[in-house]
């Protein structure tokens, strides 16, 4: 009977694996290629989850597995008319780049027009928002993305355990360039799907307002951490660190101030958005996206440093800070205003596009344009060793 239960079960899975297959394969041999008009990113289940079973439209009226998604997350999700569409990344900015990756240059779907629409919970700085908000970013800073020496063996005069590429002390713009340190979407759209998320109604807690009640009576440096939940248009940091206290935050604010000249204004920090928007750049520079409709939504989950008088440990480890489940329901509440403006808008606004005013893309300008952050193109490009690496190509290729 075991045996004969495993093979049923293996029938069953070949089949449908088979009927994914053929799915997206109908798509791909026959034109008839979707095309979304809003593609939202969700890094794991629960914020997948907030987009299920809602009155808007039926996100799971089609699921379409393609080869290269992850394994936890085999399927992307569209709506019957195809017009939004999810994908799952899972989490950190491996699993991210690889799905994404996966998705943009796959022949199933064209890009061109899409809006993807990156909605995740994030952690907060305490001094721009508070649990529950809705950030939107212009920048994305790969923060962590430096040599780091164990702070218990760190020279007394460092500031930080933190030291970028090619420098000796912290505090200096890297001299060795890896190319995905800083990414600037579309600072005009996102000014558009702030407004948007500004019709919503935001999610709170008991719990959340009880806790951010430890960080003032409403005035000082912590202001922010203890108004009502938010739309707040600032920046976000990516680590695979999952970072937490006063010194590590202070660093990587100071990074994100750092690798953007100055001009960017760091609040949340999450684990995929670089990665993810290395991949979009890469298909954009091949004309399969456009990174110009790029939306960087990450709600407050928690604070990225503790109150005045706790430890980093208690914010991180111990704390009921209340934010995690008005965080997930404020990706709904704040993002599905967006995803409607956009559908509704499409023939006046959205098809055509909404025009950057400020520079978009990398640190190397691979889309044209030259940054308004990092130390300018050429610079950037000899950092990376881009042109070292092409001499040393020639000279093999001429002693071949």
């Amino acid at each position: 009977m075991p045996s004969l239960q495993k093979f049923v079960t293996s029938l069953l899975l070949a089949g449908s694996v088979l009927g994914a297959q053929v799915t997206a394969k109908q798509f791909s041999h026959h034109d008839e290629k979707i095309t979304p008009k809003v593609f939202i990113v969700s890094m794991f289940e629960p914020e997948a989850k907030a987009w299920w079973n809602i009155p808007e439209f039926n996100l799971l009226a089609h699921n379409i597995t393609i080869p290269g998604l992850s394994p936890l997350y085999p399927d992307i999700h569209c709506t019957e008319d195809h017009e939004v569409c999810q994908l799952i990344t899972g989490e950190s900015e491996i699993n991210a780049a690889a799905t994404v990756n996966t998705v943009a240059f796959s022949p199933v779907f064209d890009l061109k027009k899409t809006y993807f629409l990156v909605a995740g919970i994030a952690g907060v700085s305490p001094k721009r928002a508070t649990l529950g908000s809705a950030t939107f970013a212009r920048y994305a800073v790969q923060v962590a993305l430096q040599y780091q020496i164990d702070i218990r063996e760190l020279p007394s005069n460092y500031s930080t355990s933190y030291i970028p590429y090619g420098r000796v002390f912290p505090g200096k713009y890297p001299t060795t360039i890896y190319g995905t340190e800083v990414f600037e979407v579309n600072a005009a759209l996102r000014t558009v799907a702030a407004n948007f998320a500004r019709q919503a109604t935001l999610a709170d807690s008991a719990t959340a307002q009880a806790y951010r009640a430890h960080y003032g009576n409403g005035t000082g440096e912590y202001k922010a951490a203890t108004l009502a939940p938010g739309i707040v248009e600032c920046d976000t940091a990516t680590s695979d660190v999952y970072y937490s206290g006063n010194l590590l935050a202070t660093a990587f604010e100071n990074t994100s101030k750092l690798l953007t000249n100055g001009t960017g204004d760091y609040c949340s920090s999450a684990q995929e958005d670089n990665a993810t928007l290395e991949v979009l750049l890469r298909a954009a520079s091949h004309e399969l996206a456009d990174f110009a409709r790029i939306i960087v939504m990450r709600t407050a989950s928690d604070f990225d440093r503790p109150y005045p008088g706790a430890s980093a440990a208690y914010n991180l480890l111990l704390a009921n800070q209340g934010g995690f489940e008005p965080a997930l329901e404020n990706i709904y509440r704040a993002g599905i205003k967006v995803v409607q403006g956009i559908l509704n808008d499409w023939n006046t606004t959205f098809a055509e596009g909404v025009k950057p005013t400020n520079y978009i893309g990398d640190i190397f300008g691979t889309l044209g344009g030259e940054p308004d952050f990092g130390p300018g193109t050429a610079q950037a490009l000899a950092g990376s060793g881009a042109y070292k690496k092409r001499s040393l190509e020639g000279r093999s290729r001429r002693r071949g």
